[in-house]
């Protein structure tokens, strides 16, 4: 915020009080409400980026990659200006494997995973994990198949990040500065 940044932190209702796709509606909620009012809070909603650590790195990827979220609040997904996830988890998550009896272990990619919805007309985005020896399950691979699988649907303005040495829960205080930087980056553009 010192930066003349605008941050918005987003809450949603938790599992096991609710089960997907709420949380994920939540999600799309915060942001069409981000697109209706940062404007009147000094900032500009052509220039609106969604983040997230873990979870919230999975649902910033569900509402952008996932065009019907959005769309249920008359929001065009491709208006977020860029999608620079931390840590998501880029296959059904796994609160939601486990809703359905599906063991950690188990990857699964359906209407629930981000890579289901991979398109060439998505934002610009930034995929940023830990060290894939140090990272949960298999996040920074999913990362790296959802990267290949965005740049064979035909995206041209999407890169993977893996910062070597930093756990799933040590890797955001390193990605904060490349956050910033990617930010400014696609800011000039438009």
């Amino acid at each position: 915020m010192e930066k003349g940044y605008a941050v918005i932190g987003v809450g949603y209702r938790l599992s096991p009080k609710i089960k997907a796709p709420f949380y994920i509606e939540d999600a799309a909620a915060a942001v069409t409400w981000a697109f209706q009012h940062i404007e009147s809070y000094g900032g500009n909603a052509r220039q609106l980026f969604l983040s997230g650590h873990s979870a919230g790195g999975y649902l910033a990827m569900m509402i952008t990659l996932d065009k019907s979220y959005l769309k249920k609040y008359a929001v065009n997904a491709n208006r977020i200006a860029g999608l620079i996830p931390f840590s998501g988890q880029a296959i059904t998550h796994f609160t939601i494997r486990e809703e359905n009896g599906i063991k950690n272990t188990q990857p699964i990619i359906d209407k629930y995973a981000p890579l289901y919805f991979v398109r060439a007309d998505a934002p610009p985005t930034l995929l940023i994990t830990g060290d894939a020896e140090m990272e949960l399950l298999g996040r920074y691979e999913e990362n790296a198949y959802l990267l290949r699988m965005m740049k064979l649907s035909g995206h041209k303005e999407i890169r993977l990040l893996q910062l070597q040495g930093y756990d799933h829960g040590g890797m955001a205080e390193p990605a904060f500065p490349l956050l910033l930087k990617e930010i400014e980056a696609i800011g000039k553009k438009i």
